[in-house]
């Protein structure tokens, strides 16, 4: 049911390196799925020189042929969906009905961008002498360094390599070594479809050796990367010592405001659910709530209940509706944050523990009366926990949303237009959802603001941030 794990370079498979190899992990089982071998310096030189030859070709490709291979892979990705949203399971641990949303939603980044490409237009400025003229065009910026998480090993590689690939730049991903196959079905996919050798290319090896390597060629020109932001501080400055364009999704910690006339029911129900997806392991996961105080013990209650029906379990199992955390590391920054959070006087409303028994299961958790000084409400849980705080009027909650130099997402409920206009121009972020939670997609930019990073992915400037702009000034002879 797993898949095959291999490097793609250059259109071609390979399974053994001198470079060694780790462990993929199932965190259900914490058994092993299979060995992912290493890029070592030979591999990555060749990585490299086969995305600069293939530029070449690539970006005079028309983008109406690019975008048909794109669709096609978009195409062999739903009619793989079973397999892959399996792959994605094994490996990452949510369920089998959030992956298979999250590969149909990857499928969508393609197609977008398949026509998106067709779209990237240049302009004729008006000239001042007669026989003037003026244009602007958009050029592919070359080839690009991409390093995804393993929270959304489908969609986090599927924003970068689909606008990469549109605008005419070849690429070199390198996954998280925790998820590597659900990349490597897409790099499958996209092969399947009659993608030339070398566009891209899937690597994996240790992080920070990889990174830089990549990072000072001067074949690269680009990197986008999505993962924390102390990480992303340290390749912007390797980035910035080639002066290589960079893209930069960096962490959160996601302030939700309920107002006092919310309709409180489905604020706490809607906000919990996508407070649990993936397991809380979203960077722009719910995590703050700042509540008025009419309606504070309300949405607790409401929260409470939604949260004692979930049933925490292995992804591949029927009527799981929350998986594992993906790794040891999340048991125990939950463990400690926790902790932290009570020795302070938090309020235990529900959850607080490791599930006994095979895997890596965190009962969801819900804490209230959460103290500014506890650690968690600076730093990002990442897992299933909901910190909850009373605030007595709209400004207060306001102000408490802001107060951290994170400004990816932001979300808030309320009847009122003032309100949520008020919130929407207030709140310190790159995307706001109000009355709703669903802040990315394929047509819309996301990105973020502050130590969030900077950069937008989807929508048109997903696109553009492939891409330089030429001028062209042509005096007629």
């Amino acid at each position: 049911m797993y898949t095959k794990l291999a490097l793609l370079i250059d259109g071609e498979w390979i399974e053994d390196t001198n470079a060694g190899s780790e462990t993929v992990l199932n965190p259900a089982t914490e058994q092993p799925l299979g060995q992912l071998p290493h890029a070592g310096t030979a591999e990555l030189d060749r990585a490299l020189t086969a995305a600069s030859r293939a530029f070449e070709g690539w970006r005079r490709t028309s983008p109406y042929e690019r975008g048909q291979i794109l669709r096609r892979a978009a195409g062999l990705m739903r009619k793989r969906l079973d397999h892959i949203a399996a792959v994605l399971t094994l490996e990452e641990g949510k369920t089998l009905a959030e992956a298979k949303g999250e590969i149909t939603a990857a499928a969508e980044f393609f197609d977008w961008f398949a026509e998106e490409g067709r779209r990237s237009y240049g302009r004729v400025i008006p000239a001042r002498l007669p026989d003037m003229r003026q244009t602007v065009t958009q050029e592919p910026v070359g080839p690009v360094a991409c390093f995804t998480p393993w929270n959304f090993p489908a969609v986090t590689p599927a924003r970068k390599i689909a606008p990469a690939l549109a605008a005419g730049c070849t690429c070199i991903i390198k996954p998280a070594e925790e998820t590597p196959g659900t990349t490597l079905e897409i790099g499958r996919a996209l092969t399947d479809a009659g993608l030339p050798k070398g566009v891209l290319n899937v690597v994996f090896g240790k992080p920070a050796e990889l990174s830089e390597y990549l990072l000072r060629s001067l074949v690269i020109r680009k990197i986008s990367f999505t993962g924390s932001t102390p990480v992303g501080r340290h390749l912007a400055r390797i980035a910035g010592e080639t002066l290589t364009l960079a893209t930069m999704e960096l962490g959160g910690h996601a302030p939700v405001i309920v107002a006092k006339d919310a309709d409180v029911q489905r604020a706490a129900e809607l906000s919990m659910a996508i407070k649990l997806r993936n397991t809380g392991q979203v960077c722009t996961s719910p995590t703050r709530f700042f509540v008025e105080k009419p309606v504070y013990e309300e949405y607790l209650e409401y929260a409470r209940a939604f949260v004692d029906k979930q049933v925490v379990g292995d992804g591949m199992q029927a009527g799981t509706t929350v998986g594992p955390l993906a790794n040891t590391r999340r048991v125990a920054a939950m463990d400690d944050l926790i902790s932290d959070a009570l020795s302070h006087s938090a309020r235990l409303v529900v959850g607080g523990e490791r599930l006994k028994g095979t895997g890596l299961m965190y009962r969801p958790t819900i804490l209230a009366d959460m103290p500014d000084r506890a650690r968690a409400m600076r730093e990002e849980p990442f897992g299933p926990l909901a910190l909850v705080q009373p605030v007595d009027d709209l400004e207060q909650a306001i102000a408490r949303a802001n107060a951290l130099p994170y400004g990816l997402a932001g979300y808030a409920f309320t009847r009122s237009a003032a309100t949520a206009n008020r919130i929407a121009e207030e709140m310190e972020v790159g995307v706001i959802g109000i009355n709703q939670m669903v802040v990315t997609i394929p047509e819309t930019p996301f990105g973020g603001i502050g130590d969030s990073g900077w950069g937008r992915e989807g929508g048109i400037e997903g696109l553009e941030s492939y891409t330089v702009r030429k001028y062209v000034g042509h005096l007629h002879a």
